[in-house]
């Protein structure tokens, strides 16, 4: 068997662990040692695993896992999530479907202190959902805006997403959270005026008929105690970011630097008490964990890949169908969709890139927007049946038997056809991802 039908077997083999339930990581380690092994011997496959598992995460860099998931775990502990909610429930009071509006806001000023979708969803979908369904709003609209607007915390900085990215790409991480700026705008911006399209267009999608608008209720909000509210997420976004774009800090000193401020906003709010310290720091611990597992073994995949010869063979095998870089790109996001609707967000990053990213190279493509077109077609994966994380993640956290996960993936679906639409965006003018980038 030459080596070339080696790398085919451990691609099928993997995919086939998974698809019967093996753990991602672990199928991954087992198709490589595996696939090592035919090509070499058993002693070089041991040695191989070995030294792949030691280089992979040493670098000083892979400190910012930790840390930044530190950060939003503390920041969900702190109440941050709630107060933002609040300060843009009243900034958006008097706009036609303003709460959805204020969801999406704060979703985007939250992701960029969390990073971590899961963590909006499962923050807004308890401090949103109830209070857009007491002003009338429809459960499907209010479930599907939550749900919806949860995927900007993969794509606005500190992202996870782009954290693997750039590892897997071998990337600035810097680069690549800044990269993910202005598309995080541009997707904000476009759930809004989806929000708003549907509030003057299709009112009856929205909110329930008879129902008192918004508009018409008075909170108990003034620009003060807006103000106060917003002042230590302003100081928190101002640290981590303002530091990272400044040049005041590494990604690594810049989680750092950010879970100190979260630390001390939850001290200073008194809401940290010795049983959640001890929560945050375990879920840290398990998600750093999983994370750094799966960065290992994407590692140890990649190289096999390697010696193999299969990402040539496939650059090679690619260029002479005579797709073109169009071409090619369009197949690879089709591809990542349908993939998104099965697996993770993750996973399916550590089995595509390192097949694809050596054909993005051959075909002269900007890394960095390959990078962020890769993270918003992986995100739209997290809102698509059957898997769709964020999804039976509003479903967990809303814990009410009348909202069907049927009706969250319906509430979802208009904002599955915007991020559609901004990724279309986003391919046909790459300098929205790169002008930041390359300042």
């Amino acid at each position: 068997m030459s080596d070339l039908n080696i790398g085919l077997l451990a691609i099928a083999l993997m995919l086939a662990g998974i698809y019967f339930g093996m753990h991602i990581g672990v199928a991954l380690i087992v198709t490589s040692f595996i696939s090592v092994w035919l090509v070499k011997s058993p002693e070089v496959a041991a040695r191989f695993v070995a030294a792949s598992a030691n280089d992979a995460i040493r670098d000083y860099l892979f400190g910012v896992i930790p840390l930044f998931v530190l950060m939003g775990m503390l920041v969900s502990v702190s109440g941050v999530g709630r107060d933002t909610f609040d300060v843009f429930q009243w900034l958006m009071r008097r706009i036609r479907g303003g709460l959805g509006l204020a969801t999406v806001a704060a979703n985007a000023v939250f992701a960029a202190i969390t990073g971590i979708s899961i963590a909006s969803a499962s923050v807004f979908t308890k401090v949103a959902v109830p209070e857009m369904m007491r002003h009338g709003y429809t459960a499907r609209f209010a479930v599907g805006v939550v749900a919806g607007s949860s995927v900007l915390g993969m794509l606005i900085p500190p992202s996870l997403l782009m954290i693997i990215y750039g590892v897997l790409a071998e990337e600035s991480i810097g680069r690549m959270f800044i990269a993910g700026v202005i598309p995080g705008i541009v997707l904000a911006l476009g759930f809004a005026v989806l929000i708003v399209g549907m509030a003057y267009l299709r009112p009856a999608m929205i909110l329930v008929p008879g129902a008192a608008d918004l508009a018409r209720d008075e909170l108990q909000e003034t620009p003060a105690s807006a103000a106060i509210k917003f002042i230590p997420i302003l100081i928190l976004i101002t640290l981590v970011l303002g530091g990272l774009y400044g040049g005041l800090f590494t990604p690594t000193e810049a989680g750092a630097v950010g879970a100190a401020g979260a630390l001390v906003i939850a001290l200073v709010r008194r809401r940290l008490t010795w049983a959640k310290l001890w929560n945050v720091l375990v879920e840290t611990g398990y998600v750093s964990v999983s994370v750094l597992f799966l960065i290992i073994s994407a590692m140890l995949y990649s190289r096999m890949l390697a010696l193999t010869g299969m990402p040539a063979a496939v650059t090679e095998g690619i260029t002479h169908l005579g797709l073109g870089p169009w071409g090619f790109l369009g197949a690879y996001v089709l591809i990542v969709l349908a993939l998104g609707c099965i697996i993770d967000s993750v996973s399916i990053m550590l089995i595509m890139l390192p097949i694809v990213l050596p054909i993005a190279r051959a075909f002269g493509m900007d890394v960095v927007w390959f990078g962020v077109v890769t993270v918003v077609a992986v995100e739209i994966g997290l809102l698509t049946p059957p898997f769709g994380v964020s999804v039976y993640t509003v479903k967990s956290a809303l814990n009410d038997p009348r909202i069907t996960v049927r009706d969250i993936f319906a509430g979802a679906f208009p904002f599955v056809l915007m991020m559609f639409a901004v990724l279309l965006v986003l391919i046909a003018f790459p300098q929205l991802s790169t002008w930041l980038a390359y300042l």
